[in-house]
C-alpha cells in the first residue's frame, strides 16, 4: 500500500482540484466551510444564523375580518354621504368601498381562499348600505322618525329604483372586492 502524496486526495491520489464558489464565502466562516449549493458536507458544529430559519405565514384571518367589516361599515357612510348626486357618477365609486374592504383583508390575513370571496361580499354590502343610505336621506331628512320606518322606506325605494345599470355597479364593487383582496394579500 502506498502513502498518499502531499497535495493530493487522500482517496485516488489524485491532484486536488481547485474549489469555485458562486457565492463568495462567509467572512468570518468556520474553516473548512463550504459555500450554498457547492458539493461537500457543512463542518461539524456549525450552526447557520437565525435569519435563515423564517417563521411560518401569521394569517390573522379574524383581526382581517373585523378590520374589514369596519371599512364596510366606514364605506357605507363614505358613498352614502358623497356630495356627488348624480346617479350614474355615484355608481362608479363602488370601486372605493371595494378597496377600504380588500386592503386590511389582504394585508392582515394573508394569502387565504376564502379572504378573496369575503372581499367581494363585503365590498357589495358597502355599495348596498350606501345606497340604502342616500334614500333614506332622501326620503327622511329630519331627525325624530324611527329607525325600522326609515330602513322599511329606504329599502322599497331602493327595490322601485333599481336599475339594470345599477347591477353593473354591483359587479364592478364584486370584481374589484375580490381583486383587490388578491393583489393587496402578502404572504406573511
Amino acid at each position: 500500500m502506498t502513502a498518499p502524496v502531499r497535495g493530493t486526495d487522500e482517496q485516488s491520489g489524485r491532484p486536488q482540484t481547485a474549489q469555485h464558489y458562486t457565492l463568495a464565502p462567509v467572512v468570518g466562516a468556520p474553516e473548512g466551510y463550504v459555500a450554498p449549493g457547492m458539493p461537500g458536507a457543512p463542518v461539524a458544529g456549525y450552526e447557520p444564523s437565525a435569519t435563515a430559519e423564517r417563521p411560518g405565514p401569521s394569517r390573522r384571518t379574524g383581526l382581517a375580518t373585523a378590520t374589514a367589516v369596519g371599512a364596510m361599515l366606514l364605506g357605507a357612510v363614505a358613498y352614502g354621504l358623497a356630495p356627488l348626486r348624480a346617479e350614474d357618477s355615484i355608481g362608479w365609486l363602488a370601486i372605493a368601498p371595494a378597496a377600504a374592504v380588500a386592503w386590511p383583508l389582504g394585508r392582515l390575513g394573508g394569502r387565504s381562499r376564502v379572504l378573496p370571496l369575503l372581499g367581494a361580499l363585503l365590498a357589495a354590502g358597502a355599495l348596498f348600505l350606501g345606497q340604502l343610505l342616500i334614500r333614506s336621506r332622501e326620503l327622511h331628512p329630519a331627525a325624530g322618525t324611527p329607525l325600522r320606518a326609515v330602513l322599511h322606506d329606504a329599502l322599497t325605494q331602493w327595490r322601485a329604483d333599481l336599475r339594470p345599470l345599477d347591477l353593473v355597479f354591483y359587479g364592478i364593487a364584486l370584481v374589484g372586492g375580490f381583486i383587490l383582496t388578491r393583489r393587496t394579500a402578502t404572504r406573511s
